[in-house]
Parts: structure tokens; sequence; C-alpha cells
């Protein structure tokens, strides 16, 4: 059995928090309907980076994400989170480190379980089975306070069960859970984008808050431009499986959804020609 990811000690200084090296991922391999979704990959995460990762629809950034938290293996390349192989390892053994939230509100919550039960079940992320010792007073004071900074009215719903909560509730509830164990890396597919402008824009600064105050290491996948812009330290444009820009420093800070806009013809232009 493969030995599951345990937050302990960490890489020699100058190791980089997460390595894709070299993946690639053809889905229907040796069929008509091969279609190629990474390319030979290379990226490196810094502990503290939060980069934001654009591209165009088939670019491969959700088969990234799906890689890294174990749901697809690679059918070539490596990942190494804090120095370790997890090139192979399955989804549950990463669960300790690997956070991740989904576009699809629906996706991140037990719909028949309460609040609190959501949020003591994603406390003991990676550490087995069991939650309802969790929920003590002393606990359920910290949910109160957690939710109350959302400012929607959750901190007093405690008992109440995840389905009656709208669409942006559990969104933002799927954010706390999230954070709760203080993963190692925070995985963002596309969390906004089912939400209303008004909804979306609370949660993405919910986001940047809790990133911010927990320190957490995070990768965001978004086609929103003035979320690429405004979020993070790092801007990655993918296309065709490949890295094909990383932008960061003043490059980032100086950008314009227009200069987005024209970096991405750009790149389109430069896989037509076959540059």
């Amino acid at each position: 059995m493969d030995p599951q990811v345990k937050d302990g000690a960490r890489a020699p200084a100058g190791v980089p928090l997460l390595a894709c090296k070299g993946l690639t991922k053809t889905f229907n391999a040796g069929q008509a309907t091969a279609r190629p979704a990474l390319d030979g990959l290379d990226l490196i995460v810094d502990r503290g980076d939060f980069i934001v990762v654009i591209g165009s629809n088939g670019a491969g950034k959700s088969t990234l994400l799906n890689m890294i938290a174990g749901a697809l293996e690679p059918d070539s390349g490596t990942l190494t989170l804090d120095g370790r192989d997890i090139t192979r390892l399955p989804a549950h053994r990463r669960a300790g480190l690997i956070a991740r939230v989904f576009q699809d509100p629906m996706i991140g919550t037990a719909a028949a379980m309460s609040i609190e039960e959501n949020l003591a079940l994603a406390e003991r992320r990676g550490k087995g089975h069991g939650f309802g010792f969790n929920l003590t007073a002393g606990n359920r004071k910290r949910y109160r306070e957690l939710l109350a900074g959302l400012e929607l009215g959750m901190e007093n719903r405690l008992s109440t069960p995840v389905a009656q909560l709208s669409g942006g509730q559990r969104q933002a509830l799927s954010l706390v859970m999230a954070s709760l164990s203080k993963p190692a890396l925070l995985l963002l597919d596309e969390h906004t984008a089912a939400l209303d402008p008004r909804t979306a824009d609370l949660v993405m600064a919910m986001t940047r808050r809790l990133v911010a105050e927990q320190a957490l290491t995070t990768l965001m996948v978004t086609h929103n431009m003035r979320q690429a812009i405004e979020t993070g330290n790092r801007l990655v444009m993918m296309d065709a499986g490949r890295v094909r820009d990383d932008i960061h420093g003043a490059g980032k800070t100086s950008l314009t959804p227009a200069d987005l806009v024209d970096k991405f013809k750009i790149e389109n232009d430069r896989m037509l020609l076959g540059s």
C-alpha cells in the first residue's frame, strides 16, 4: 500500500513545493478520437506562490489540476510535492496536503449533512474516517467565527442542511472547508464561474483574504481576465498542453485585460505557424 503523504519534515531549502516535469496526457490514445491534453508540461510552484492559470478551452488547465490532485495519472513525466514523488499516488493519499474547490458549488459539499458536519468532516481531511467527536462546543464557536467573516449569515445556521443554502453560500462554504485543514496546496478550478457577478466578487475577495491570512500556496484556474490580473503573484498562460508564458512581478501588475487578449492571439498565431 502506498504511504499517505503527510505533513512532516520539510524538504531541504530550495526544493519547490510542487514540481511538474514533462507531464504528458493523451485521452483515447491510439484511437481516431485521440486528444492530447498535456504535452511535456513543466511547472515549478514555490511555497507561498499564488499562481493564476489562464488559457483557452482545451489548453489543459483542468487536466493539470486533475493530475496534481490525483484524479488522473500522467502518461509520462513526474510530480513531486515537497520533494516527494506523488506521480502514481492516488487522490485519497494526497488529501492531507492538497485541497480543491470546484466550479460546481454542489461538488465540494455534502448536501444532506449540516453546515457544521461539513466543516468537521473537512477538518479531518486526510486523517481517516469519523467526525462526530469534532463537534464540540469549542469547535462550533470557531466555526461560527469563521463563517461570520463571510457575512452570508451562515454562522447562525450551523445545523442547517447544506442543501438549503444558495449556490454562492455553498461555494463560500467549500472555500472555508478547503482551507480549514491548512493544506500545503490549494487548487481552485474556476471556482467563481458558476456564480452571479456580485457573489463571484464576494467569493474572490474571501479567496484573497484566506490565502493571504493562511499563507496558502495556491493554483487558481480562471477565464476571468480581471481576476487573472488582480489576483496572485504569478500568471501562467497555457496553450496546447504547455506553459506558454509565466508572468510575474512588474510584468504582471502592469497588465490590462486587453494585453491578455493580445497575448492569447500571439500565442495562437505561434501555434498556427508551428513556432
